[in-house]
């Protein structure tokens, strides 16, 4: 009887991670709703690229709440996402970068965070979501990097439960 009030209470208990909810369920697993959409990414230019030449550069910062609402534990998860303007596979338009940088983010948010349990630590999360990107942004967009910190002139766009 005490073991089922355990799992019951267990079960309960709600993980919010990601974009807008992720909870743990009768599955035994944490389940990612909501999607950034490209048009939340917003790019600031760090460098003009030159007409006709490949160079220029643009940086993004995104904060993610991720938060365990059956304890009340949350972390801001900060990182930032910088993309050339025309890299050496040609162009890379801003809607371009917002799209795939969106994709990727919702990709590797999904694949991190379902996996999820209550005992996963939140800044373990954070840190697998960024590792993650490191690679596929780059792997999209030749010359991207995911700095841990945001340019200083890229304004940040939250994800998340920012009412904690």
């Amino acid at each position: 009887m005490a073991g089922q009030a355990a799992r019951r209470r267990w079960l309960q208990a709600a993980v919010v991670l990601s974009l807008s909810t992720a909870c743990v369920g009768p599955t035994d697993r944490t389940v990612v709703t909501g999607r950034i959409l490209p048009r939340q990414i917003r790019f600031v230019t760090i460098v003009e690229p030159e007409p006709g030449e490949a160079g220029g550069w643009r940086a993004a910062c995104i904060h993610i709440r991720i938060s365990r609402d059956n304890t009340g534990e949350s972390i801001l998860c900060r990182f930032g996402i910088e993309t050339p303007f025309h890299s050496f596979e040609g162009p890379v338009s801003t809607p371009l970068a917002q799209r795939i940088t969106a994709d990727r983010i919702n990709e590797a948010t999904q694949a991190i965070f379902s996996a999820a349990t209550l005992e996963s630590p939140l800044g373990m999360l954070c840190e697998s979501l960024k590792a993650t990107l490191r690679t596929t942004v780059p792997a999209s967009i030749s010359g991207s990097k995911v700095p841990s910190e945001c340019h200083k002139r890229a304004l940040p766009v939250q994800f998340g439960d920012f009412n904690l």
